[in-house]
């Protein structure tokens, strides 16, 4: 095969576009095949993991040892117990990773990688199930497996058919297939993802009203003055201040807008009740992040007050969910 010319854009651009019709092409033979038996097999696997008590140890050689260390982090993140056995360590000691009550879940393309023999023989001694995502289902792991999802061959985006990567993809989005079906049958929630993910963007993300809130509100009584309130609102650094009633139930908000309006007209030392904001937006406690963000920016205002059965619990400034990387 002739070198590519970098200087030739037509066909490096061909070049790209072949490798991800190519890989989309595996996709889409999985998807079909997902129809027939592999499906099958793929939901007795889900049902057999579920009825398990131990973990799922992902095993695999090369590049689909990279693709089961993937899979690995992804159930683990998901609500299913795992963790990743290299096959050519196993024999040395690691075998002892691996107990009766665990799955074994081995990667191999062909079928065929002689660093798996010795997990495929603890397997059968020690009675523990061996799930395989190969593509060859008479092949040693194939013939071996006790749950063997066989994929569709299809050619590779390498143009000498050698370097892994329809079959790689193909490997990773059965893998990941096998893992939603796992979190979906578990009921696994945003509140459960975040026990798991409380670092980065993705933590923020699932970060909730009542993770952010301030507890020490600036709250005055709706029969104060004006006045009273500005004291009160300017004490805390939020921009606002809560009128509530006298059962403590949140009518209003005092807001800097509220207090311009206020001076445009005049200032009378006057009831809050006349200068307030009314009837404002509040946050549930298990509001989440991104949602109040969207609420804010859609309704132009910078705080909220938290509240539960109309009495306040909290208040929430856009600047808390900038600092904790919510955007």
């Amino acid at each position: 095969m002739s070198p590519l010319d970098l200087a030739d854009d037509n066909r490096l651009r061909g070049s790209l576009r072949r490798t991800a019709q190519l890989e989309a092409d595996g996709l889409l033979a999985l998807r079909d095949a997902l129809d027939g038996k592999l499906g099958d097999t793929l939901m007795a696997a889900v049902r057999l993991m579920l009825s398990k008590s131990g973990h799922c140890v992902v095993t695999g050689m090369g590049k689909s040892g990279h693709v089961g260390r993937k899979i690995a982090a992804t159930l683990a993140s998901t609500g299913t117990p795992s963790h990743f056995v290299h096959p050519a360590e196993a024999s040395h000691g690691d075998l002892g990773m691996i107990r009766p009550e665990d799955v074994i879940l081995a990667l191999s393309w062909s079928g065929a990688a002689p660093e798996l023999a010795s997990i495929i023989g603890y397997a059968h001694r020690f009675g523990v199930t061996l799930i395989a995502i190969t593509s060859v289902p008479d092949s040693p792991l194939g013939a071996a497996a006790d749950y063997p999802l066989i994929l569709p061959r299809m050619p590779e985006a390498c143009p000498n058919g050698l370097a892994p990567t329809t079959s790689t993809t193909m490997q990773l989005a059965v893998g990941d297939a096998f893992a939603m079906g796992l979190l979906e049958a578990r009921g696994f929630s945003a509140a459960d993802f975040r026990v798991f993910h409380p670092g980065g963007k993705l933590g923020a993300q699932l970060l909730r009203a009542s993770d952010l809130m301030h507890t020490d509100m600036p709250l005055v009584p709706i029969g104060a003055t004006l006045s009273d309130a500005i004291v009160t609102m300017t004490s805390r650094p939020f921009g606002t201040g809560g009128v509530v009633d006298a059962e403590g139930r949140l009518v209003g908000v005092l807001t800097d807008g509220d207090l311009r309006r206020a001076f445009r007209k005049g200032f009378v030392d006057r009831p809050v009740a006349e200068t307030m904001t009314a009837n404002p937006v509040v946050a549930a406690p298990d509001a989440m992040a991104p949602d109040l963000v969207a609420q804010m920016n859609d309704r132009r205002i910078t705080s909220m007050f938290v509240v539960v059965d109309g009495i306040p619990k909290g208040v929430i400034h856009l600047h808390d969910l900038l600092r904790a990387g919510v955007v």
